[in-house]
């Protein structure tokens, strides 16, 4: 018998992995508060709003009772955005007594500098062992073309993350798991940053080599911050690292390259937010990844220079010189 389960979020990626599921033989209930959406899902299968153009199996219902998604959840899918997962999850009810918590989402929130997974824990009040974690190469307008990608699903209980990963294989989607909760956040949260910066050198006419310095100095910042909290290093170079950041960093379809290629075309970084189209997760999460860097002692002289040009009003050419003008150092260090 299939799980009941709910997806927290009607944004693009909540909305691929819905389809991901429903294509998987199951019969995913969404949540959103926008009640023209929830109609648009429920009753022409589509999501015009967040993802235009790709038709949904009509096995995919939406609501605006997010009791009724809560409650009825074996399987509890959490895709709203990082900034508002605790406003949102603080309005829900309890949960089934074993649902299983599977987070979709990719940032550290401002304020408490909590990865996602410890934010789940802390409002709902479940175990860390309920907890499953959702990374990698995941670019939603790919993945509802159902061209060929993998995944990863990263949690403690080792029974309860392939049992997850289970209900997600489809011919089009393959999940990978891990045991490296830590670090397959901490690659999907940062590397958002890093898209910024890409982005910028991308949208300011720079090329491949400040490109490719970019994502792999930026891959040494993820893999510093990520190893300091606990993570394995190998993780960074997986799906949820490298295989994310490179997704991330070099496609158009991200909205944290594009908000950087609009602000190294000139655009303020209100303009470049509303030509991205959705939310910009890097812009906020800059700000949390470097107060976390900073607590444990973790140089990320890239995530400071984004933060600067988002916070200080730093122009790129500042922001180039500045970083080119730090210490020479082992390129291992």
């Amino acid at each position: 018998m299939s799980p009941s389960i709910s997806i927290l979020g009607t944004g693009a990626w909540g909305t691929a992995f819905a389809k991901v599921l429903a294509d998987a033989g199951h019969s995913p209930l969404m949540w959103g508060r926008s009640a023209s959406t929830v109609r648009d899902i429920t009753e022409n299968h589509h999501n015009s709003a967040r993802l235009p153009g790709f038709p949904l199996p009509e096995t995919i219902r939406a609501t605006t009772d997010l009791k009724e998604a809560v409650q009825s959840a074996d399987v509890l899918v959490v895709a709203v955005p990082a900034q508002s997962a605790r406003s949102v999850l603080e309005r829900a009810p309890h949960l089934r007594a074993d649902a299983s918590v599977v987070s979709l989402m990719k940032g550290v929130e401002l304020s408490t500098d909590l990865r996602m997974s410890e934010v789940l824990t802390d409002v709902l009040g479940v175990s860390q062992e309920r907890l499953v974690v959702v990374s990698g190469p995941n670019l939603a307008r790919e993945i509802a073309a159902e061209q060929p990608t993998a995944t990863v699903l990263a949690g403690r209980d080792d029974e309860r993350v392939k049992s997850v990963a289970r209900l997600t294989i489809t011919d089009y989607f393959r999940p990978y798991t891990n045991s490296d909760v830590i670090g397959v956040e901490i690659g999907g949260a940062v590397k958002n940053v890093v898209a910024i910066a890409v982005g910028m050198a991308s949208g300011a006419g720079f090329g491949d080599n400040t490109k490719a310095t970019l994502i792999t100095r930026g891959l040494a910042e993820i893999t510093r911050l990520a190893t300091a909290l606990g993570a394995e290093s190998a993780t960074m170079a997986g799906l949820a690292g490298m295989g994310d950041l490179v997704a991330t960093c070099a496609s158009p379809l991200s909205r944290n390259h594009s908000f950087g290629a609009s602000l190294g075309r000139g655009l303020g970084v209100d303009d470049a937010i509303a030509a991205a189209g959705g939310t910009v997760e890097g812009a906020k999460t800059c700000r949390s990844v470097l107060e976390l860097a900073r607590a444990h002692d973790v140089d990320m002289p890239l995530t400071e220079a984004v933060v600067a040009v988002l916070r200080d009003g730093l122009n790129l050419e500042d922001m180039t010189r500045l970083l080119l003008s730090r210490p020479h150092k082992d390129e291992r260090a």
